[in-house]
């Protein structure tokens, strides 16, 4: 079997260039997917909802060796999203772009329909096995058949979530071609925290701002939900600060009852102890009483001023992450010493990456299908200007 373009992972970049490829060209396309179906993790992406990017990015919203690069390419396809899907799309409060449906899996149905209709051919429950370049690429395929193609486009993912099909096991066909891939850890992932002081918390939701602290130094921040687990912390805040933790450990400070200055907190519970109230009640309607409780028991005096300091920086050791079957990205990947402005390898003609498998990753909020949509349509791009 024979192809113009071999893309191998049938995600979200791969899709995405299969349908601005059949767009830019008249090439013949093929799509190698090892999973049952297309596009899985992209129909489970913003829980479901579909957080396609955000309006506001930045270089610091990118994280690896390819953070620069990448951002460069994304400042070029921003809104990619927009030629991709034809649809009305919505922004919340804290910049997330989501289809106005609120339904990540019509992007895949959209995409899906879209290189039916160019005429993409699509393999599910193929792997590919082995990738060699001699005149063309010669692709192993675990059907026991074999293909062809001039270019090929890895858009394998990384080893975060293997339930979609992402183990890790596809760096290896980047190896063959002399690739070095940069140490993996989880990202936006649920943290391990020491558990002494949250055991009684469990199942419990709060809008904190939590600060990541590594090295004794602040070097990440975000506001929203922490759900307190067995483990530690999980929830959308605590998603954002994991990046910090990637193959380092450190702690978390928690400050409850953010709209709130510590010495409103303390003129609070001073007033509810000149009415006669339970030291294990003055936090009480201020925060949720069992964190109320827990804020206080940790204390272990009924001090407003110390009481009301604990809760504003609420301090928990992190020994570790959940991994990478519970991490929404992967932090590292092919070494983008080694790969092109335009995506191209340096080190192999006609050969392309794009997505997660690239030493690039952002936070939680739309960045990373930001990436996955814009690195597509760079290589699209790439290989059109290549034809012509």
């Amino acid at each position: 079997m024979y192809c113009d373009v071999a893309i191998v992972g049938g995600g979200a970049s791969g899709l995405a260039l299969a349908a601005l490829l059949s767009r830019r060209t008249k090439l013949n396309i093929c799509i190698f997917e090892g999973g049952a179906r297309l596009g899985k993790k992209l129909s489970a992406s913003g829980n479901g909802q579909g957080n396609v990017s955000n309006a506001e990015i930045s270089e610091n919203n990118y994280h690896g060796g390819g953070r620069k690069m990448a951002f460069a390419i994304i400042s070029q396809y921003k809104e990619v999203y927009k030629q991709l899907f034809y649809g009305k799309f919505s922004c919340d409060e804290r910049g997330r772009i989501y289809p106005a449906g609120r339904q990540a899996s019509s992007l895949t149905d959209c995409l899906i329909s879209e290189i039916s209709r160019a005429g993409v051919k699509v393999f599910t429950g193929v792997k590919v096995l082995d990738a060699r370049s001699k005149k063309n690429f010669l692709l192993t395929l675990s059907d026991g058949s074999c293909a062809q193609a001039k270019y090929l486009v890895l858009c394998v993912g990384g080893k975060a979530q293997k339930q979609f099909g992402t183990d890790g096991s596809s760096y290896a066909l980047t190896e063959r071609f002399g690739h070095k891939i940069t140490p993996l850890y989880p990202s936006l992932v649920q943290l391990k925290t020491d558990t002494a002081y949250i055991k009684t918390l469990r199942g419990i939701r709060a809008d904190c701002v939590v600060k990541a602290v590594v090295g004794g130094k602040e070097v990440k921040e975000s506001r929203g939900d922490v759900i307190f687990t067995e483990y530690g912390i999980s929830g959308n805040a605590v998603f954002y600060v994991s990046s910090a933790f990637a193959g380092n450990c450190g702690e978390v400070r928690l400050e409850f009852a953010p709209d709130f200055t510590a010495d409103e907190l303390e003129e609070d519970m001073m007033a509810k102890k000149s009415l006669g109230y339970p030291e294990s009640e003055l936090l009480s309607l201020t925060l949720n009483n069992q964190i109320g409780r827990a804020i206080i028991k940790r204390v272990g005096s009924s001090d407003p001023k110390t009481i009301a300091r604990t809760a504003k920086n609420f301090v928990l050791p992190v020994s570790g992450t959940l991994g990478f079957d519970y991490a929404q990205v992967t932090r590292g990947g092919v070494d983008m010493r080694d790969v092109k402005e335009n995506l191209e390898s340096s080190l192999c003609r006609n050969l392309y990456f794009a997505g997660e498998v690239l030493d690039v990753d952002g936070d939680c909020g739309g960045y990373n299908l930001t990436w996955a949509f814009a690195s597509a349509a760079k290589v699209a791009d790439s290989v059109a200007e290549n034809e012509r």
